[in-house]
């Protein structure tokens, strides 16, 4: 080989300048504080989700577990309220919905973001932040199916995505 040749093969696998080096950390720089903002809101909705998603299956395993309690035969427990009453509620009554955007009346309650229930507040209200819906039914004789739906305000996150909905059902037997 001639010195002349060796001297270009020799400037061609010198590698990379700093010059160079640097001008490729700064686009690499760029790029990654323009695609930074989106990771950040992924990570917040992704948590915000989680979080709403176990508060509400919290709350309608709450509101399960406290119609469960009810005996068998009771019709008149009012569990809306805290702590229940003995009267003016529908108890384990054949009726409701699990439809959280129909709700059934007297078979629905609202929360207020700490998870405290809120007095006379409906749909319309602006005062709550989950609602719970449940259902009776008796699918045999003797045997009460009790359903339980809970969900966040869709208006209170801005209508962004979908909200997390948790539904829970029991089985409940004469005479307990």
């Amino acid at each position: 080989m001639t010195t002349a040749r060796r001297q270009a093969d020799a400037a061609g696998a010198a590698g990379f300048t700093l010059i160079e080096t640097v001008f490729a950390l700064t686009i690499l720089m760029i790029v990654a504080a323009g695609v930074m903002p989106l990771a950040l809101v992924a990570v917040k909705a992704t948590e915000n989700q989680g979080h709403l998603a176990a508060r509400t299956t919290e709350y309608a395993q709450d509101k399960l577990e406290q119609l469960m309690s009810l005996s068998y035969g009771d019709a008149a427990t009012d569990t809306r309220v805290f702590p229940a009453a003995d009267a003016g509620g529908t108890g384990l009554t054949i009726g409701g919905s699990d439809n959280v955007a129909a709700p059934v009346a007297q078979y629905v309650d609202y929360l207020d973001i700490d998870g405290n229930l809120v007095a006379d507040a409906d749909d319309a209200g602006t005062d709550w932040f989950y609602k719970r819906v449940w259902s009776v039914s008796s699918p045999r004789a003797n045997l009460k199916l009790i359903t339980v739906t809970a969900t966040v305000r869709v208006a209170s996150q801005g209508g962004n995505g979908s909200m997390p909905l948790s539904t829970v059902s029991s089985l409940k037997t004469s005479p307990f």
